[in-house]
């Protein structure tokens, strides 16, 4: 049987492979986003799972939209008002691709940021959308070449990181917030704001959500796999009743509904009274990480290198010296260190700068350490190697 073009042009996720080659306990992996499994607040959950027996609601169907009294949390910690609503998901990324299907015909204009979240670029090309990015800066995406985006092309939605993007590790500005959710309002573009780190904040003020300043224009995606497990596969869409009610048509058909058990764990946890030192110990260990990581960056690294560093997330962003960063990426597993290169997060891989994501939330401290010094080796000698070959040409 003949696969659908849309999946055919769909490349296997990079990240997914390589974690796979990570997997050797030899290996420092830099590569995936994940959290610390013993961050996982697995002892704070235990009172809900143990009362699952007595629960017997929780094993028949349920709402698509999710579990009533979860709902009824959310609603309230996310201040929605009256015009909108909140469903629950099979994690953050089934909602965005219900979103995608909901919406998106072949061929509708999706802006994105260059780079981009490689899972939503997945997404967006399984509805064979036609994706358009604009660049980032320190401060967010470029404005000037968002309002020539949506003014020549008519785009149906922005997709966007703004809080500690992935895989930069940037936030946006509160003036640049405040300049995408105007421009959003002026062209009628859905702006979708994914926001799986916000909570992971370690340095700076919290800012307001995009969507509170165009909360008519916007659909908001949420996870819980950063805060509590990406186990769970608990997420949450949020938006006005009339964008949330195609989506849900969408998840009926696609699974009738995420598992109740296990949202009603997530209910649980979120009700836990210490679910706040919980949030707070993951934020105090992944300052720790990020510090040391950026450290050993500047102090190993070469200087041509450029190093961005996060106020929260996951993710470091080193701009390196032209190179080709898949050999780099590989040469650096053989020296049992896992990153990821540049051109993955690119719609066109030939047009990203050499540069690396690199995480710092799933490797200790000392680990860490010992894969940057790694990584300056390599550089090193892929340095001399490149003037060696210069002089020789």
């Amino acid at each position: 049987m003949e696969i659908a073009k849309s999946v055919q042009q769909i490349k296997p996720s990079y990240i997914r492979e390589i974690l796979a080659a990570a997997s050797d306990k030899k290996v420092i992996s830099l590569a995936g986003g994940l959290p610390d499994e013993k961050t996982f607040p697995i002892e704070l959950m235990k009172p809900t799972i143990e009362a699952l027996p007595e629960m017997a609601n929780v094993f028949q169907y349920g709402s698509t939209a999710g579990y009533q009294p979860l709902i009824d949390h959310l609603t309230e910690a996310y201040k929605l008002p009256a015009s909108h609503s909140v469903m629950t998901c099979t994690g953050s990324q089934q909602g965005l691709d219900l979103i995608a299907r909901a919406y998106v015909d072949p061929n509708d204009t999706v802006v994105m940021e260059a780079p981009c979240y490689l899972g939503a670029m997945q997404v967006f090309g399984l509805v064979q959308a036609n994706i358009v990015t604009v660049t980032q800066d320190e401060f967010g995406p470029n404005i000037a070449e968002l309002e020539e985006r949506f003014r020549t092309q008519s785009p149906k939605m922005f997709y966007a990181v703004p809080d500690f993007h992935n895989p930069t590790g940037v936030c946006w500005s509160l003036k640049r917030r405040e300049q995408v959710a105007a421009l959003c309002t002026q062209y009628n573009v859905a702006l979708i704001e994914d926001s799986p780190y916000r909570e992971l904040r370690f340095s700076g003020d919290a800012l307001p959500m995009v969507s509170e300043f165009c909360p008519d224009h916007s659909i908001v995606l949420r996870s819980f796999s950063k805060v509590a497990s990406p186990g769970l596969r608990v997420g949450t869409v949020s938006g006005k009743h009339s964008y949330l009610a195609p989506i849900i048509k969408i998840k009926q058909g696609a699974d009738l509904h995420s598992a109740v058990p296990v949202q009603a764990i997530v209910h649980g946890l979120l009700q836990h009274e210490d679910f706040p030192k919980h949030l707070d110990k993951m934020r105090d260990l992944y300052k720790k990480r990020h510090d040391t990581m950026f450290e050993a960056l500047r102090t190993y690294l070469p200087s041509e290198c450029k190093i961005t560093p996060a106020e929260g997330g996951m993710f470091i962003w080193v701009t390196l010296p032209q190179c080709d960063t898949f050999a780099l990426a590989k040469e650096l597993l053989a020296n049992n260190v896992a990153v990821v290169p540049s051109p993955v997060f690119y719609p066109v891989p030939e047009t990203a700068p050499s540069a690396m994501r690199l995480n710092f939330t799933n490797a200790t401290s000392e680990e860490l350490v010992i894969a940057v010094k790694r990584i300056a080796e390599v550089l090193k000698i892929s340095k001399s190697k490149a003037e060696i070959e210069a002089a020789c040409a």
